[in-house]
């Protein structure tokens, strides 16, 4: 697996990670890329719901979403999720290789505080996701409720 380094999926990983600019998310696929070569397929500014909508039931698809979500009444915080999605269609050989080459997308996505598999929309809830990132995160300012 290449294509990690190509210099639009830098960009737009960057361009996630920016708090002045509104891009959002970005996605990884091997649609309409050459070779066995992950390419940029889409960015947004949607959100997670946005790039669940885009996510395909027959491929490996590898999303990487900025999630910010209130602490507590004066402060939010500004969390991202690596989503690596395995569509229900997926054939089962294409399904092997996701663990070798999601670990080669975990260096070039290395700044996310959640990774989730998922095989299904209904596995990628902001509000599951949230619940989480507080988990995750140590203090827990909301006083447990999620």
């Amino acid at each position: 697996m290449s294509g990690l380094d190509a210099p639009d999926i830098v960009a737009a990983y960057d361009d996630v990670r920016n708090d002045k600019l509104e891009t959002n998310w970005m996605l990884l696929s091997y649609a309409g890329a050459v070779g066995n070569k992950l390419a940029l397929t889409q960015t947004g500014t949607g959100g997670l719901s946005e790039l669940v909508a885009s996510l395909s039931d027959d491929g490996v698809q590898y999303g990487y979403v900025r999630i910010e979500y209130a602490n507590d009444k004066e402060s939010t915080r500004v969390k991202f999720v690596l989503v690596i999605w395995i569509g229900k269609n997926t054939k089962v050989m294409r399904k092997a290789r996701v663990s070798v080459e999601s670990s080669e997308v975990k260096k070039v996505l290395a700044h996310h505080h959640l990774a989730v598999t998922a095989e299904e929309e209904s596995e990628l809830k902001e509000d599951d996701l949230v619940k989480l990132l507080r988990k995750s995160g140590g203090a827990d300012y909301n006083g447990g409720r999620g």
